[in-house]
Formats: structure tokens, sequence, C-alpha cells
């Protein structure tokens, strides 16, 4: 099924070895703005949903400038990436072999590889990776805000400039979002503005989002008014999911982006029956996971 313009991708899941508290990330705090049941499917049901060929060349891409960052500035060119692209693939199918069947039957992968390389060859229109020294790539953030929420996600990139100044990077390998999807962008960078914010004591000077499809960048400056009153919008949103935690009450919300749910065979909008609710999960329902960083 095929990722609606502009949104977040599903998550592929990923094997988690150790037990945490539970925490909000940005994906899961996003599906239960758009529809309480279908956080309900993800993060307490935890129903398998099946990557899309794009969700998995978002990870791939994510994973490439990733490894690319890990060569010396001056190998930092477009055709070291490229040399990067088929280990990556390779390596990404020999841990998750089922993702061979993300292609249909005679279909060829190697145009699938292409249309990674022309995201590829979108990031470095965008910038020189050479003229940059990051200090994180994928970096894990994890943070309690003073209300107790506990704040959880990966930012794709974490750029402190010498004299201080802090820059969040996001890659996005779709197009560029229409209204309702920027939105959403400008809310996950906020929530990663937040977490920085609270474990750093600054707030960052600059989020950006890079969308590699169509060679735009947007840039966002936040202050810290405003992401005070973002903390006190994810203390909302925390608070009523452990309210529909408490009673297994959550709700379905039918709306457009319906047409790209997995789970309308469990969705009573659409004639289905939800599982018998488990109870509140353990380990945490607010993972992010692998594809949720690479959207």
């Amino acid at each position: 099924m095929v990722p609606a313009p502009g949104t977040e991708s599903p998550p592929v899941p990923v094997e988690i070895t150790r037990r945490r508290r539970p925490a909000l990330s940005p994906s899961r705090a996003s599906d239960f703005k758009q529809c309480p049941l279908l956080y309900r499917f993800r993060a307490v049901d935890r129903l398998p949903e099946t990557p899309t060929k794009a969700q998995v060349r978002g990870t791939v891409v994510h994973a490439v400038l990733e490894r690319l960052y890990g060569l010396p500035a001056g190998e930092r060119l477009p055709a070291a990436a490229h040399d990067l692209l088929a280990p990556t693939w390779a390596q990404l199918r020999e841990e998750r072999p089922e993702l061979d069947g993300i292609f249909a039957e005679g279909e060829d992968p190697a145009d699938w590889l292409d249309s990674a390389r022309a995201l590829i060859e979108g990031y470095f229109e965008l910038e020189d990776p050479r003229r940059l020294q990051p200090e994180a790539c994928e970096l894990l953030v994890e943070t309690e805000l003073p209300s107790g929420v506990l704040l959880r996600g990966y930012i794709d990139r974490l750029d402190v400039a010498p004299t201080g100044e802090i820059r969040v990077v996001d890659y996005k390998t779709g197009a560029a979002p229409r209204e309702i999807g920027e939105a959403k962008a400008l809310f996950q960078m906020k929530f990663y503005a937040l977490a920085v914010w609270r474990l750093r004591g600054e707030v960052p000077r600059q989020l950006r989002l890079m969308y590699l499809a169509d060679r735009q960048s947007l840039a966002y400056t936040p202050d810290e008014a405003e992401l005070t009153r973002f903390e006190r919008t994810l203390d909302a949103i925390w608070d009523a999911i452990l309210r529909a935690g408490r009673t297994g009450d959550f709700r379905p919300n039918k709306g457009k982006l319906c047409a790209w749910c997995s789970h309308q065979a469990h969705c009573p909008e659409f004639g289905g029956t939800p599982p018998e609710y488990p109870g509140w999960p353990e380990p945490d329902p607010g993972e992010e996971t692998a594809l949720d960083r690479a959207d």
C-alpha cells in the first residue's frame, strides 16, 4: 500500500531487547492525534504492517547518509555515497530477508535502487557534506519533561557550530508536503527541538527539513516561548493516551488518511473488529523504529 503524500510512514518493526518505561515519540504522538485506534494498533497491539518499497527505500537512503558522514570529510562525494548504496541494501536484506517480498513477481529491484540513487543525488544538490562535521547522526534523544512525560526519538543529524548554535536536520525522502503534511513534519521537528532544549538547556537555532525528492529545504527558527507552549501540547496528548490506556477506549477517527491504513480489517469504521484489548503494554509503547526515522 502506497503511503499518502506528505504523511509519516508506518514503522518496520525492529527487535527490542530491553524493557523501558512508556515514552512518547513523534510518530506515536502523530498517530494518536490522527486516530487513537491507529495508535492502539501500532503501540499497544503491535499489529504487523507490511512495509512499502517507498518506506524501505527511505530506510536505505537514511543509512547511506549516516555512513557517508562516517567517512573523512574530503571523501564525502556523490560517488562515495552511490558506492554505499548497494552494500547498505544488501545488509538490510540479510538482516530482514522478508523485505524481498516488497517486489512484485518479475519486478527488477535495480529500478528501485535507481530511485534511491536519485534521492542521494537530491541530497548533494541541497548541501555539500564535505563542509560539515555533524556532532551526531541518527542520535537517540531521551528526556523527561517536568510533568513526568518521557520523550524519546531519533534525530537524523545534529549540527553544532563552533560558537555553540545548534541545528536539527531531518531528511525526508518523500516529496515536499502540502499544508497538512507540512504541519505534521513541523510537529516532529518541534518535538526534537524541545527534547534538545530540555537536554542541553539551549534552544536550537534552526530546524531544517530536507526534501530529497524535490530538492527543497525548509528552515524554521523556534523560540523558547513557542517550545514551552508545545510542551503543554505534548503533556495533553500523553494525558489523553493514558486515559485511553486505562480503559482501552481508543476510538477510530475516520478521515482521508484511512485510505492508506493497513488495519482496515480490524477497524469498526470499515466493518472490522479490533483484537481483544491486551492492556497497557510493556515494553515501551512509545518506541521509535527504524522506519519512523526514515520517512
